[in-house]
């Protein structure tokens, strides 16, 4: 079993890729049903990262229906390449949402959040481990932003699928997750 970041990526890219429509959509239900169980909806602002319809991300619709139900405030970002950082907006009924040239659906504008003030956030990844380590796509985004936010921010990653035993290139930079939701289990760090 492969253990590197880079061929962790590899592998977990192909794995997604076999997934069908029918099977993103049952394994994104089961993690939004795993989340009811946690214990964080005391919090008030939630981020939420919408998916890559082409990368085969979680479907996180049904985490948006929850918190709306739940009343929460969601935000939502937009994405700087050149700077690698996020910006922050709140998801209300008047935000207009389009795909950028990565087709990652983005706010267009909207009321800005600065980072401190978010508690809780689902972070996409490719794999992770069982120490709470974590696979993006390399490209940092996140660990950025996971270190602007206060570090009692509660960090959950999403996945399809089940830990892997050890990532073995992590980096100091890289920020852990304190828990991973998949549709069959709750990891916790």
């Amino acid at each position: 079993m492969p253990t590197s970041k880079k061929e962790l990526r590899l592998e977990y890219k192909n794995f997604r890729k076999a997934l069908s429509f029918e099977d993103i959509e049952e394994k994104s239900l089961a993690i939004a049903n795993q989340l009811i169980q946690m214990p964080i909806w005391d919090k008030s602002y939630y981020h939420v990262f919408l998916p890559i319809e082409e990368h085969k991300e979680v479907n996180t619709e049904y985490i948006l229906h929850l918190l709306s139900g739940k009343d929460k405030e969601i935000l939502i970002s937009k994405s700087d390449f050149e700077s690698r950082k996020m910006t922050h907006f709140l998801l209300t009924d008047n935000t207009k949402i389009k795909k950028n040239e990565y087709n990652i659906p983005e706010p267009v504008d909207g009321i800005e959040i600065p980072s401190s003030k978010v508690e809780v956030v689902f972070v996409p990844l490719l794999a992770f481990d069982v120490f709470g380590n974590r696979i993006g796509y390399g490209k940092g985004f996140y660990d950025k932003f996971l270190a602007e936010c206060k570090p009692e921010t509660v960090k959950i990653g999403l996945s399809f699928f089940e830990a892997v035993n050890q990532i073995d290139d992590v980096f100091e930079s890289d920020i852990k997750l304190d828990y991973c939701v998949t549709p069959e289990k709750i990891y916790q760090f």
